[in-house]
């Protein structure tokens, strides 16, 4: 039976595929210059951004859902060239308000009359977004914030989040087939976290758990809920208003320090992510302030994640290798990690990191070493053989987005001397070195254990094998079909030579031509068939599973 959400989908595909048309011609000409046939067409940076801009109107066009999207999108380096991210970048979540009446009813549905729930409600929002929107209120004799869900979004989301889904496997046509991995993260990924952002109960729930981890921290305030008037559509909080912290001007004005409230900033979410292991994952300006005292204030946790314990102690690993400036084990790590394949170029990896680290801790850089690093990876980041887990996007769109308001704050913010004077007084610095430590002296136990259990092995090993007695079982994957098309290219040469040497023998001995003709019609299909088996896909090839594609050999070029 054909729901009206299925309904709803279909026309919301039929909607989406005939705006993004436009761009499906241009990448579809991109790989075939002349639509069926000629080759790939090289694309500039300034035809990438004017494509990036025809994208973000598109976005804007398609509504809440898509925004969101084009936000996610915006943090996945590993999707998007640099061109559509500095563009996606400033995609804002602020649409206009939903009329007070549709409001009206959602908080009627959930807990009666408006007036007689609060002391005092204003019917003007003081904030919209695509999911929800925010009004001061009264309860109890207490200022509040009311969020209150859009009227009627759910089925809107639901409709676009299958249209997305339809949509992955003609979006995979323009892309390589290492990018296709990131791509059906991100759809799961964006499904699950913009249906647990319209979930407000969820929202309290995490808001509330945050809230208890930093009890003791006067450096931050986050504010309080009221449970009998939130539910799944309204969340009810403590008002507490605060200066944008973007504003520089207002904060130099009120005597704050700017440089203390970024250190404040990235120590909190070091605390959220590597040991409370829960954080507030939307930390833009919009949603941070800071108070008349200089605390810093936590706004809408909508957008709230969870951090493994295994995550958590590669990122300290990863932290400690950037405090100590170790190439190598920061390049280790991010492959234990599962974000960089094995069979990436470590000295082009290598120098993008020390860059990166250069940059973080605010030293100068001449632009002749950016020319260098820019020339080796060639034109984007989403070539790497980079990837993110899903448990990890999130993670790096927190620290993205957190780099951005310290900078905003402080253009000389060192993040990785904050970061190492944090390990250190958490004790996680020395805890590291000791695991390190700890490992390197199991690696010598074992190795000393192989000393004297591997030669015995070795001795008896070949003693069967002098002795005829070793059996060797070898099982060969052959997913991407390798060995059955070199199988079927074999039958084919085979047969085809068959059937040559067949007309010529007929030929030679009975001088029938019409014969041996009909046998060379017969065998011509192999010919073809084998003709075709070399030209497709330019031979035989396989598909990387879980990596990215590798980087193109810049050395040659």
């Amino acid at each position: 039976m054909v729901t009206l959400v299925n309904l709803r989908a279909y026309w919301r595909f039929v909607v989406v595929l005939r705006q993004f048309s436009p761009l499906i011609v241009a990448y579809w000409r991109d790989s075939r210059r002349y639509f069926l046939f000629g080759g790939s067409r090289e694309v500039d940076a300034e035809t990438q951004r004017e494509r990036a801009a025809v994208l973000l109107d598109i976005l804007l066009t398609l509504g809440p859902t898509f925004i969101k999207l084009g936000q996610i999108l915006s943090t996945r380096p590993d999707i998007l060239p640099p061109a559509y991210i500095e563009v996606l970048e400033g995609l804002q979540d602020d649409v206009p308000p939903a009329p007070w009446e549709e409001s009206k009813v959602v908080l009627e549905d959930e807990f009666g009359p408006v007036d007689e729930t609060f002391d005092d409600f204003d019917r003007d929002p003081i904030s919209g977004a695509s999911l929800g929107q925010v009004y001061t209120a009264e309860y109890e004799g207490n200022p509040v914030a009311v969020k209150v869900r859009r009227p009627g979004i759910e089925s809107l989301v639901e409709a676009d989040l299958r249209t997305i889904r339809w949509s992955i496997p003609l979006v995979k046509r323009f892309t390589g087939a290492g990018r296709a991995f990131s791509l059906e993260n991100l759809a799961d990924e964006f499904a699950k976290t913009i249906r647990e952002e319209m979930d407000y109960e969820r929202e309290r729930t995490m808001l509330e758990e945050i809230r208890g981890n930093f009890a003791d921290n006067d450096r931050i305030r986050i504010p309080e809920t009221y449970e009998p008037v939130s539910g799944p559509r309204v969340l009810t909080m403590e008002y507490v208003p605060g200066t944008k912290i973007s504003d520089i001007d207002a904060l130099d004005e009120a005597g704050h320090d700017r440089t203390a409230i970024a250190e404040t900033l990235q120590e909190v979410y070091l605390q959220m992510i590597i040991e409370d292991g829960v954080f507030h994952a939307d930390p833009h300006p919009g949603n941070l302030a800071v108070a008349d005292d200089g605390t810093v204030i936590f706004y809408d946790f909508g957008m709230a994640g969870r951090v493994d314990p295994f995550v958590q102690e590669k990122i300290v690993e990863f932290y400690v290798a950037v405090a100590r400036q170790d190439i190598d084990a920061i390049l280790d790590t991010l492959i234990s990690m599962g974000t960089l394949s094995p069979e990436a170029d470590r000295e082009v990896m290598g120098n993008v990191m020390e860059l990166a680290i250069a940059d973080a801790s605010g030293e100068d850089i001449e632009q002749y070493q950016v020319n260098q690093i820019i020339e080796q990876v060639e034109s984007t980041i989403y070539e790497f053989p980079l990837r993110l887990p899903p448990d990890l996007a999130l993670v790096l769109r927190v620290a993205t987005v957190v780099e951005g308001v310290c900078v905003t704050l402080d253009p000389e913010f060192d993040f990785i001397s904050t970061a190492t004077d944090y390990l250190r007084e958490e004790g996680y610095y020395e805890q590291t070195a000791r695991d390190l430590a700890e490992d390197a002296g199991r690696q010598v136990q074992q190795t000393t254990e192989a000393l004297f259990t591997v030669p015995p092995k070795a001795d008896e090993f070949l003693d069967r094998a002098n002795r005829d007695d070793l059996t060797v079982n070898v099982v060969l994957e052959d997913d991407t079909k390798v060995l059955e098309k070199l199988a079927m290219r074999i039958a084919y040469s085979v047969l085809l030579a068959v059937g040559v040497l067949s007309a010529t023998i007929l030929y030679s001995f009975t001088q029938e031509w019409r014969l041996a003709a009909v046998v060379l019609a017969l065998a011509s299909p192999l010919a073809i068939a084998l003709y075709r088996s070399f030209r497709k896909k330019r031979g035989l090839r396989t598909t990387p599973q879980f990596t990215r594609q590798g980087m193109k050999n810049r050395r040659d070029d």
